[in-house]
C-alpha cells in the first residue's frame, strides 16, 4: 500500500495522534510531513508505508497559513496555551502592522522557540522547557514568500496569512512581529491551508476516515506531490535496474518521477546516464 492520506488535523490533537489513527486503520507503518502545534488545525499530509521515503524531496514544499496574532502578552510558549510572562498596554494598529511586515519577507533569520522539537544535547527543546531547565536555540535562516494582514478581529487580535518554506516557526513570527512593533505579541490561531500540493480542499478528518466504509478512497497516489520530470522505464530497462545493473542509456543527468510503465516506482537520479532509484516505493 502506497500513497497520501491528507489529514484534516483538528485543534487539541497531536499530529502524533492523527498519524496513529491513520496507522491503525490502514495496518501499515506511517509518517507526517511537517509537524503541526496540538493548537493547530489544517493540512497534515500522512504518508503510507513506503511513501514515506518521499519525504525528504519534499521538504522545501511551500506551506501556506491563516494564523492570528494577539498582541499586548508573551508567553513561555509563544501561543495561548503558555504561561504568561510579560505584558504590555501598546499595541500596534494597522498601518504599523503593514510597516513592520516588510521586515519579515525573503531569507530572515529566525530563533525557534523553546518549546518545539528542535534538539538540545540529545534532548528535544520542549523536553527541556518544561523541566524548567534554561537554554538558548541558535538562529536558523527561513524563507518567507508572503506575510500579509488580513484584517483586525479584536482591539488586539489580528489575522494574518503567511506562505512560507518548510522549517518556519510561527509562533516566532508573532513574536517577533510584536517586537519590532515595539509590543509583545503570541500566537493565538493558526490553520495551514496548504503544504505543496496538500490542501483543504483534498484533505480529510480522522472521525470521516474512521466512518467511512471505503476509506482507501482518500488514499492519494504517491506521484501526486512530486514535480520532478517524468522517466519512463522500458520493461528491459526495468528489469536490469531491479537486478543491480546500471547501463548508461543515455538519461540527461538529474532528479526523475520514474515509471515502469504506469507503475510509479519512486525518485531517481540520474548520473552519465545511469539511472539509481534513491526512494523507492513500489
Amino acid at each position: 500500500m502506497k500513497g497520501f492520506i491528507n489529514i484534516n488535523k483538528a485543534a487539541g490533537k497531536s499530529s502524533a495522534q492523527a498519524v496513529a489513527a491513520v496507522k491503525r486503520l490502514f495496518q501499515v507503518p506511517c509518517g507526517h510531513m511537517g509537524t503541526l502545534d496540538p493548537m493547530a488545525t489544517g493540512v497534515l499530509p500522512v504518508g503510507l508505508y513506503k511513501t514515506t521515503r518521499l519525504f525528504p524531496y519534499l521538504l522545501d514544499k511551500t506551506k501556506t497559513y491563516r494564523a492570528r496574532f494577539l498582541f499586548g502578552v508573551s508567553t513561555d510558549t509563544l501561543d495561548t496555551t503558555g504561561k504568561t510572562v510579560a505584558t504590555t498596554d501598546v499595541v500596534p494598529d494597522e498601518k504599523e502592522i503593514i510597516a513592520a511586515l516588510k521586515c519579515f519577507t525573503g531569507k530572515i533569520e529566525q530563533v525557534p522557540p523553546n518549546y518545539s522539537a528542535k534538539c538540545v544535547n540529545g534532548k528535544r527543546g520542549y523536553q527541556l522547557a518544561r523541566r524548567g531547565v534554561e537554554f538558548s536555540l541558535a538562529a536558523k535562516t527561513v524563507e518567507i514568500t508572503d506575510f500579509s494582514l488580513i484584517k483586525r478581529v479584536s482591539e488586539k487580535e489580528y489575522e494574518f496569512e503567511i506562505t512560507c518554506k518548510g522549517g518556519t516557526y510561527i509562533r516566532s513570527l508573532a513574536r517577533d512581529l510584536g517586537e519590532k512593533c515595539a509590543s509583545l505579541a503570541i500566537m493565538s490561531g493558526l490553520t495551514r491551508t496548504a503544504s505543496g500540493k496538500f490542501t483543504l480542499d483534498n484533505s480529510v478528518s480522522v472521525d470521516e476516515l474512521l466512518s467511512s466504509d471505503t476509506p482507501e478512497k482518500f488514499i492519494i497516489p504517491a506521484d501526486f506531490a512530486v514535480d520532478y520530470e517524468k522517466l519512463v522505464l522500458t520493461e528491459s530497462q526495468a528489469k536490469k535496474i531491479l537486478d543491480g545493473v546500471y547501463e548508461d542509456y543515455g538519461f540527461n543527468d538529474g532528479v526523475y518521477r520514474v515509471y515502469n510503465g504506469s507503475d510509479f516506482w519512486g525518485i531517481g537520479e540520474t548520473k552519465e546516464g545511469r539511472l539509481k532509484i534513491k526512494a523507492y516505493v513500489r
